[in-house]
């Protein structure tokens, strides 16, 4: 099954066509220019953007794929979780193609696309648990089989890119900010100083292995107020911080891993781009011998590869969505039904 997919959960307009599980095309439309000025992403602007977007982005996933919307037989996009305005541009329009070619459509759980983004190019064998860190998200799934995961542990108020993005405003750099501090990080000692890691309890019978990242987001905006006023001391801040998110991060994923038993664990979302994530949970996972996966970078970010993947594993499996199905702001990945 050819299958064109599209992603418009947040701030990226991204549009796929997927083959047989290989990816015949992969485009994605920043707008990071749109909300670089505001110093993070403005729901309503993101919405315009993506009606500016979407079909000039999808033509040009068709262009690279050598196809046309004739030889589409089935469309997916995401309906969830994400910014409801955003996340209904990208729906409505698979629901207008899939309506008009009168071809299957069904709707992809965002983290889903995450969890299965690494089998875009390398077959990972389940069960494995899935790190999925991103700017909206911070959750760890154990996925036993395509469409059965269960949730191990999520954040309990900010994800950990959006604590990068924040603390990389008030170091006075511009938005996105995870990359620009992954950056200034490398030129910092991250034993500087000693931010504080959440060291969480369970919580009604979960195991203990949620985060939170608003203390520590607290505690280097009020360092950076009264200590590091020279730039040249934000690269130890910088360091320091990304390293006890890292820290987290790497704890809890290992940890979760080794609860159940599990052989592998994979990390996906934008924040697994972080060099310094990357190095540290591969050595790790090695010292703890757990084979790590990281997905290549193209595939960390949000992109409609992995929308399309999931939607051409549904679709060839007979799930169909019908044409009334609305998008979601909060869609928890253990509810997901198996195909």
């Amino acid at each position: 099954m050819k299958v064109l997919a599209i992603e418009s959960s947040c701030d990226d307009t991204a549009a796929a066509v997927i083959h047989n599980g290989a990816v015949l095309s992969n485009i994605v439309t920043s707008q990071d220019d749109v909300h670089q000025i505001y110093g993070g992403v403005v729901p309503e602007l993101a919405s315009r953007a993506h009606m500016t977007a979407i079909a000039p982005t999808i033509q040009r996933a068709l262009d690279d794929a050598s196809a046309t919307l004739d030889d589409i037989e089935g469309v997916g996009a995401t309906c969830g979780p994400g910014l409801i305005g955003s996340l209904l541009v990208g729906l409505c329009t698979a629901k207008t193609i899939a309506y008009a070619k009168q071809i299957p459509f069904v709707g992809i759980n965002h983290l889903e696309g995450h969890l299965l983004s690494v089998q875009l190019e390398t077959a990972v064998a389940f069960p494995y648990v899935a790190l999925l860190a991103s700017g909206g998200h911070t959750s760890l799934y154990f996925a036993r089989g395509f469409g059965s995961y269960e949730l191990l542990g999520s954040t309990r108020d900010d994800a950990a890119g959006e604590a990068f993005d924040k603390v990389a405003k008030v170091l006075g750099m511009t938005y996105p900010g995870g990359r620009l501090v992954d950056e200034l990080a490398s030129k910092g000692d991250p034993t500087a100083h000693r931010f504080p890691r959440a060291k969480l309890k369970e919580r009604k019978g979960r195991l203990p292995f949620d985060f939170s990242f608003s203390g520590i987001k607290t505690a280097v905006a009020f360092h950076v107020r009264d200590h590091a006023t020279q730039p040249d001391q934000r690269a130890d801040v910088a360091a320091s911080f990304q390293e006890a998110v890292v820290d987290m991060l790497v704890t809890n994923a290992i940890g979760a891993t080794q609860s159940v038993d599990a052989p592998t664990l994979v990390v996906a979302g934008g924040v697994s781009a972080n060099s310094r994530l990357r190095q540290r949970i591969l050595e790790e996972g090695s010292c703890q011998g757990i084979d790590v996966i990281i997905p290549p970078l193209r595939y960390c970010t949000d992109n409609a590869a992995m929308i399309g993947l999931a939607a051409e594993r549904r679709l060839e499996a007979g799930q169909r969505d019908g044409l009334d199905l609305n998008a979601t702001a909060v869609a928890d990945l253990q509810h997901v039904a198996a195909p």
